[in-house]
């Protein structure tokens, strides 16, 4: 994808009221620069405040607008408070990042040496948190006549690895829950979109996989480019699961360079 190209469709997102889960790190908080970058105005919303401020910071830091919501999305009474937070700090909203994901308990366990409440927290707060804040955004966007809402995924959907039965059934679960949220605002102006973006070096994958290479990892800041192009283009059909693989940061310097 030309990066020029990128950037100038992100201009889409000026004055865009946006909100993103699991903002305080990884994907998350990557995803708050980039928007704030683009000219959106952005509410991050995370359990912890200290490293949920900080993120709000660094976006202020560069120019953008941001705002803190503490919360946990799991919380069944969370949704409508963070939506009518949001939308006190912002505006309503225009862009919804269902982004807060948990892995359960690390190191991952075998489905045999899971427990019932592991399973539970997992589907609560990837699937089940998604649902209910995504219902909490999505009338009013319908009312309004549009908006996009992205679904943060994984490999582990799709793919039966061993011990990722918890995580992977609930991402499976929320990609199927995505389909029909899609069929069912079809020809309302509200968009939805699955996005997989392949395995990035965020603390999530480090506890996941402790002995990863961490050099063999996408930057999340790179994955979060990519995702803003396709929140401000028209490309992708509602509905669509997206893949995103910008490969190792190291190995695209090294083609840069050898291209020179």
């Amino acid at each position: 994808m030309d990066h020029k190209n990128e950037r100038v469709r992100s201009r889409a997102l000026q004055g865009k009221t946006a909100l993103v889960t699991g903002g305080s790190q990884g994907l998350g908080r990557a995803l708050g620069g980039a928007l704030g970058r683009a000219g959106a105005r952005v509410v991050l919303v995370a359990r912890h405040f200290e490293p949920l401020a900080a993120a709000v910071a660094e976006i202020r830091a560069a120019g953008g607008e941001a705002h803190a919501v503490v919360a946990d999305v799991a919380d069944k009474d969370a949704a409508a408070s963070i939506a009518g937070q949001a939308a006190a700090l912002v505006g309503p909203i225009d862009l919804l990042v269902n982004n807060a994901s948990t892995l359960g308990p690390v190191p991952l366990r075998l489905l045999l040496d899971t427990d019932c409440e592991d399973l539970e927290r997992a589907l609560a707060v990837n699937l089940v948190g998604a649902f209910r804040l995504t219902k909490a955004i999505a009338g009013p966007m319908v009312l309004r006549g549009g908006g996009t809402i992205v679904n943060i995924t994984s490999d582990a959907a799709t793919e039966a690895y061993e011990r990722w039965g918890a995580y992977g059934a609930s991402k499976a679960a929320l990609e199927q829950l995505g389909r029909v949220w899609a069929a069912e605002l079809a020809g309302t102006g509200v968009r939805l979109f699955t996005v997989d973006p392949g395995e990035m070096d965020t603390r999530m994958h480090a506890d996941a996989i402790p002995d990863a290479d961490r050099a063999e990892l996408s930057d999340p800041a790179r994955v979060a480019e990519r995702i803003v192009a396709l929140v401000a283009g028209t490309d992708a059909a509602s509905g669509a699961r997206i893949a995103i693989r910008v490969g190792p940061a190291g190995a695209e310097a090294a083609a840069a360079e050898a291209a020179r």
